[in-house]
């Protein structure tokens, strides 16, 4: 009736339970550590530099997974992978229980972002692969909003377990649990694709495991993209890992406790999360422009907000506000980097344009922590929060520039 062809529909319902509730239980447990992890390092005897050097570990995790996930999706399909990738988080998180030292934490912290990398990346190849163009923004900004569900739960469920009077070391257990029911529930219910009825014709038939080509061959075969648009993306990437760094830092630096860091945290992860509709509407309706830009300028006036703040009698006033900021940045942007990836892809064979477009990014997310904890050690945090405010602006006017207005046929 709607003159809506049965394959330019998208099946929300039948789709949701295999394929969102699985990343909303794996977000929800890694929400429960990430604010913790500096924290944690600390009482390890990490000092605040180190303690950036250990969080950092994820994101460098992230960007060594992205380099043999896609061929990983490639061989394996998309839920054994996710469920090898689970798996491997939980080896991550008893090493992590079992620390006595920084190092072997750091240890633990690396593997667990491997992991997050790999079953990112499946979920996106998924995505990128059966939805048609038209709903593709919202349903990877659905997507996007998921992960940010575990942002909004995972630290207001530590703290609460933190609350109990549970020892610090107990987030390693809540965010196992997480990861145990993503696994059960890969597992009981059908693969997601089974959902489709149809050949996805808006995207092309793709065949993942067919897939045989090498990442280097993809970044040399879109240099040009991913030095102008990728490296643009790279720094919205490295905004919302320094958010995930500098705010359990600046927390630290200005005295927090642990059960306050999470609920500051967590509430800001009420509002990154109740946004990530609207985010992909915007993308869909106006262009991803719309999405994106607003999306760096909150945020670099989030971090500026920090960087004049933390002196004042008013700082954890001031770290409320900028962590609420960032959080509307942030949500306004949900989804929009898997977006961006998915619209320049190859429709044919998606898999491993998205493995360089996710190292591309992750190198930004990757860079965001070190950054931090170089600028800490030379100078002061809130220099850090500084010089993140300048690298947003620039990325906000590269993507400005560059970034192709309409996704690619």
């Amino acid at each position: 009736m709607s003159g809506v062809d049965q394959s330019e529909r998208f099946p929300w319902r039948r789709v949701a339970g295999a394929a969102y509730v699985p990343t909303a239980a794996f977000a929800i447990g890694e929400g429960a550590v990430i604010p913790y992890i500096p924290l944690i390092a600390g009482d390890l005897g990490a000092s605040l530099a180190v303690a950036a050097v250990v969080t950092a570990m994820l994101t460098v995790g992230q960007l060594a997974g992205d380099v043999p996930g896609g061929s990983v999706v490639a061989r394996f399909g998309e839920r054994p992978t996710m469920i090898g990738a689970g798996l491997l988080v939980l080896v991550a998180l008893a090493i992590a229980f079992v620390s006595t030292d920084v190092w072997m934490l750091g240890a633990a912290i690396f593997v667990l972002g491997l992991g997050h990398a790999v079953f990112a990346l499946a979920r996106h190849a998924f995505m990128t692969t059966f939805v048609p163009i038209r709903f593709r923004a919202r349903a990877l900004s659905t997507l996007g909003g998921i992960f940010r569900l575990g942002m909004f739960v995972g630290p207001l469920l530590g703290s609460a377990v933190l609350g109990l009077g549970l020892p610090l070391a107990s987030v390693w257990v809540v965010c196992a649990i997480g990861t145990v029911i993503a696994i059960v529930v890969l597992i009981v219910l059908p693969d997601p694709s089974s959902a489709f009825e149809w050949t996805p014709l808006t995207t092309g038939t793709i065949e993942l495991r067919a897939e045989r080509t090498g990442v280097g061959e993809v970044v040399r075969r879109n240099a040009r993209v991913l030095a102008t648009v990728g490296v643009g993306a790279a720094m919205l990437a490295l905004a919302r890992s320094a958010r995930n760094v500098l705010l359990p830092l600046w927390a630290v630096s200005i005295g927090l406790d642990g059960v306050t860091t999470g609920l500051v945290i967590g509430i800001a992860g009420g509002v990154d999360f109740a946004l990530f509709f609207v985010s992909g509407w915007v993308m869909d309706r106006f262009g991803r422009l719309w999405s994106v830009v607003p999306s760096l300028t909150l945020m670099a006036a989030a971090f500026a907000m920090l960087a004049v703040s933390h002196d004042l009698d008013a700082a954890t006033g001031w770290f409320t506000a900028a962590a609420l900021v960032l959080a509307l940045g942030n949500g306004l942007g949900s989804g929009i980097l898997m977006t961006l990836g998915a619209d320049l892809a190859d429709r044919r064979n998606p898999a491993p344009f998205l493995g360089a477009w996710r190292l591309t990014t992750d190198l930004g997310g990757a860079a965001a922590p070190l950054l931090i904890s170089l600028l800490v050690s030379i100078a002061s945090i809130a220099w850090a929060a500084g010089g993140l405010t300048a690298l947003c602006i620039v990325g906000a006017g590269m993507l400005l520039r560059w970034l192709p207005r309409k996704p690619r046929d």
